[in-house]
């Protein structure tokens, strides 16, 4: 446990021991965790059947008073890793404009900001989240949003990606060049059951500040009493160096799920693709360029969700129809435990 994180747990411990009426007027303290079974088919590295994924979390939230929040939420990924997934401070004007400052979720598309095992009916983050840019996609910087009538917004700016092997691994905590990474996604609101939402995010990825990624996305979702049908698409183009050829990639799913009392039937379709000829496995952001990035995946998922009560599900999925990079079929089962309070 580094030294960092025993800081944030004592800070953690201080508020949550503030009595009423002190520094904190309100203080509220959650968490959730989640473990997945694993089996493929051989040579799958999960023929044999595998548990793993465990994922535990904490948050805490709270008022300094009525226009003043917080929130500081961490994660564990492993048993002997630890990161802070959230650490900001909001101010609360109106409905119509919030700002924070700090370390936030990047509002990109909707399930960047709700993917936690306890919020989603699939068991593994859909390709649009983990494809284009890195899962659990977060920055530092400011973050302002709001509902303006049937509108809702979210404009950032930080210190964006960086340029890795893939643009899933993009993430990073301090500006590798000038240059900050502005974002925002705009939402009509379509009566009470309908969301439609568009999202950007340009910023130099290079360490010389040269070269745009530039991220484009698309989401909706249409809920009912016992319907949800969702769905999200994400492009992304890539600036490279001569003599190589801009790269791109895109990724999208559908998901529709029904509820019946406790359980909670879905299916849903993804598809991704990466043509990036400069980037892929070798690549050094010192400017040794990569093997490149030809990639295709595609697959259906069926599930299903049963709560045991409201803060403990356990979901099952089957994903078939997976093509790997030589054209096989890879079936997947994936079982998932999750909880929170």
């Amino acid at each position: 446990m580094n030294t960092r994180l025993i800081a944030v747990l004592l800070v953690i411990g201080a508020a949550a021991a503030l009595p009423t009426g002190t520094a904190s007027a309100e203080t509220r303290l959650g968490g959730y965790f989640s473990l997945d079974y694993l089996k493929g088919k051989a040579p799958d590295p999960y023929s044999g059947g595998s548990i793993q994924n465990f994922t535990a979390g904490l948050l805490l939230s709270g008022e300094f008073s009525t226009r003043f929040t917080y929130a500081v939420e961490i994660q564990s990924l492993s048993t002997d890793k630890f990161e802070v997934q959230q650490a900001w401070a909001a101010y609360l004007a109106s409905d119509s404009f919030h700002a924070r400052v700090g370390l936030f979720l990047v509002p990109f598309g909707k399930y960047n900001e709700s993917a936690r095992a306890y919020q989603t009916g699939l068991v593994q983050p859909p390709l649009s989240v983990g494809w284009l840019a890195p899962a659990a996609w977060r920055d530092l910087g400011a973050l302002m949003e709001g509902r303006l009538g049937p509108l809702v917004y979210a404009a950032y700016i930080g210190n964006g990606l960086a340029e890795a092997e893939r643009l899933s691994g993009g993430q990073q905590f301090k500006d590798n060049n000038r240059n900050k990474g502005l974002g925002g996604r705009l939402g009509v609101l379509w009566g009470e059951n309908l969301e439609i939402g568009g999202s950007y995010y340009t910023g130099k990825v290079d360490d010389a500040g040269t070269r745009t990624l530039t991220l484009k996305g698309l989401d909706a979702t249409w809920t009912t009493e016992n319907i949800r049908l969702s769905g999200e698409y994400a492009k992304a183009g890539i600036a490279n160096p001569s003599p190589f050829a801009a790269g791109s990639a895109e990724a999208w799913f559908a998901e529709l799920a029904l509820k019946f009392d406790s359980w909670t039937p879905l299916a849903a379709y993804q598809k991704a693709r990466t043509d990036d000829p400069y980037h892929g496995p070798g690549f050094d952001p010192s400017g040794v360029a990569g093997a490149g990035l030809f990639e295709r995946r595609s697959f259906w998922s069926v599930g299903i969700t049963y709560a045991l009560q409201a803060n403990i599900l356990l979901k099952g999925e089957y994903d078939f129809s997976v093509r790997d990079e030589q054209g096989g079929r890879n079936p997947v089962v994936r079982i998932q435990a999750a909880a929170h309070f």
